[in-house]
């Protein structure tokens, strides 16, 4: 695999691993083993991480590209949305998070520029997605089924045509983070 510029991170929502809290154990592993697998990207080349603002897996990447930005300056955080007013529907705390990582972003947009009309604007974010990036890091384990399957299923269609590389990090590896 040739050296990755652009890395997409996605992964579980909070409330689909029932983290509700920031303090959450399970937050500090995921984002340890995130920040470690951005690292690794950044030892051969990695320039932009891309987020989509979902909540959970995505928030956490974001807040981690903030913290390497420090010893990494040269790292760019991209937050781009499936459609315009992305999030608009969510309580004040989620909405604040939002807004928190838009500030901590270096590029923000959406794909579609209109507010939300049909699950096609999804499908052609993850294309927009697929096509901007050399690699995913998911956090995601095919045995706990989530939202990011779709993505998963797409991505992994989207690699039998083009170099594309997919990374999980499954439920073991956070499990042998933990014990470690």
């Amino acid at each position: 695999m040739e050296n990755v510029k652009t890395l997409y991170v996605t992964g579980y929502k909070s409330f689909e691993i029932g983290a509700f809290q920031d303090n959450d154990p399970k937050i500090i592993v995921i984002k340890n083993l995130l920040k470690k697998e951005i690292i690794g990207y950044l030892d051969t080349g990695l320039e932009w991480v891309l987020v989509s603002g979902n909540l959970g897996t995505e928030i956490w990447a974001a807040e981690v590209v903030a913290e390497l930005k420090n010893d990494y300056p040269e790292l760019k955080l991209g937050l781009i949305y499936p459609f315009k007013e992305f999030g608009s529907n969510w309580n004040e705390k989620n909405q604040a998070n939002l807004v928190k990582i838009e500030l901590l972003a270096d590029f923000v947009d959406s794909v579609s520029h209109q507010p939300y009309k049909s699950p096609a604007q999804l499908k052609m974010h993850t294309r927009f997605l697929l096509e901007h990036s050399g690699a995913s890091l998911l956090v995601y384990d095919k045995e706990y089924p989530g939202k990011t399957e779709y993505f998963l299923k797409d991505a992994e269609l989207f690699s039998e045509k083009f170099p594309y590389e997919i990374r999980l990090i499954t439920m073991d590896d956070l499990q042998n983070s933990m014990e470690s």
